[in-house]
């Protein structure tokens, strides 16, 4: 039996109801007689006053708020197929959600009466000083955003003095991203099944000057990137033009990292066989810093540290590469008390403000890795967008490190971040 037959106020509002709908009450007289007696519904609050309207499209950097409103302008100067691409996660994008959506289980606890008239950003990692604990992650094929490419990525970075992966599957060689960096860059991995790929990839790249190499551990197996696949259909453009997809070897002809390589044997580029064996003979061919990219579970952070792994990147791809549905940012704390200071952990995946950084760094984070934003900036306006990206993450990181009361990152303690 319901309790609302006990309920005198559900049985008004359902009298009501009926009464709204009863034929013999005149054509519009049940609904104003409901209007009247049925108590309005409260808006919202806050109300929104002024929300981002997509079709409101900023003409130039400088007019951008904050780093969502490249978005719709990279969506409206990319093709499809290469925004989607970017955008696309996989199957139902619940880990791509989840990225952003868990960012508000987490709160901070502010400090006050701490002078914070001066904040000190910069981070220093494997022995070189950046200005803040801002990286810009891997992306490949940088140039089917915007004809600056990996090139103009650099160049911003340079001006803001941000780390800079850069993807094994780029479209500017590692020399001439380096150069236009104007200092050392990291090399991401995509090692593939076959040894003597990834051995000659990092021998490359450690002659370009390279400080580290991130491999990539994530991309085990094949993924349905819905999002990708309806925007490519919408794509007019005739993808023979500028991709050969038939074999392996012809699809990276093109790419800088591979062109030279003997890919013979290989159906793509993922990592399915690969185990911690690799990275011990990783060892023997660089002696650059080997980190790990894509640790979400703190059983392998922990094995991270015990074979001698220099850092990890708590990493899901972005939500690119499978979809269990765990945010990085929800990863993170047992990560961190897995490691116990052994090494460095970074982090990507999902962060868009200053306040996500500030939540990561608190948790134990050295520095946090931002994707799509700059991609957008990049898409909108080449270079000087992606400036401006990163330009609007440092303004609101030092915002924030101020109203935490934190003079510096090292001010900032896992007593600072509670679970909302």
């Amino acid at each position: 039996m319901s309790s609302d037959q006990f309920d005198p106020d559900a049985n008004r509002r359902r009298f009501l109801q009926f009464l709204a709908a009863s034929p013999l009450l005149a054509a519009g007289a049940g609904s104003a007689l409901a209007e009247t007696l049925l108590p309005k519904p409260k808006a919202p609050d806050p109300l929104m006053w002024a929300p981002m309207d997509p079709a409101d499209l900023i003409k130039s950097p400088k007019d951008a708020i904050n780093v969502f409103d490249f978005e719709p302008v990279a969506r409206q100067k990319v093709p499809p197929a290469h925004f989607g691409y970017m955008a696309a996660g996989i199957d139902d994008e619940v880990t791509l959600r989840n990225n952003r959506s868990d960012f508000q289980k987490v709160v901070l606890r502010p400090r006050r009466l701490r002078d914070v008239s001066k904040v000190d950003m910069k981070t220093t990692i494997f022995g070189v000083t950046y200005d803040s604990p801002i990286f810009v992650c891997p992306v490949g094929g940088q140039r089917s955003f915007h004809e600056d490419g990996e090139i103009g990525t650099a160049k911003a970075c340079k001006t803001g003095n941000h780390l800079q992966i850069l993807s094994t599957v780029t479209s500017n060689s590692v020399e001439d991203v380096t150069a236009a960096r104007g200092a050392p860059i990291w090399q991401q991995l995509y090692a593939t099944n076959k040894w003597e790929v990834a051995k000659a990839v990092v021998e490359r790249a450690e002659k370009a000057g390279c400080i580290a190499v991130a491999v990539t551990v994530d991309r085990s197996g094949g993924r349905n990137q819905e999002t990708l696949f309806r925007l490519r259909r919408t794509d007019t453009r005739e993808c023979s033009g500028c991709h050969d997809n038939s074999s392996v070897q012809a699809s990276y002809r093109t790419r800088p990292m591979y062109n030279t390589l003997d890919m013979s044997g290989l159906r793509n580029i993922q990592s399915s066989a690969m185990t911690w064996d690799f990275f011990k003979r990783m060892r023997d061919v660089t002696k650059m810093k080997i980190v790990i990219k894509g640790i979400l579970a703190p059983e392998d952070a922990a094995l991270a540290a015990e074979n001698g792994i220099d850092g990890i990147i708590v990493s899901n791809h972005g939500g690119r590469a499978e979809d269990s549905g765990l945010s990085t940012i929800a990863a993170l704390p047992d990560i961190v008390e897995a490691v116990k200071g052994r090494m460095p952990i970074f982090v990507d995946s999902g962060f868009r403000r200053g306040s996500d950084a500030v939540k990561a760094l608190a948790m134990g984070a050295t520095a946090v890795g931002i994707g799509r934003p700059y991609i957008w900036g990049l898409g909108a306006f080449g270079q000087a967008g992606v400036e401006r990206v990163l330009e609007l993450l440092r303004e609101e990181l030092y915002g924030m490190l101020q109203q935490m009361g934190a003079q510096s990152i090292k001010d900032l303690s896992p007593e600072m971040v509670r679970r909302a």
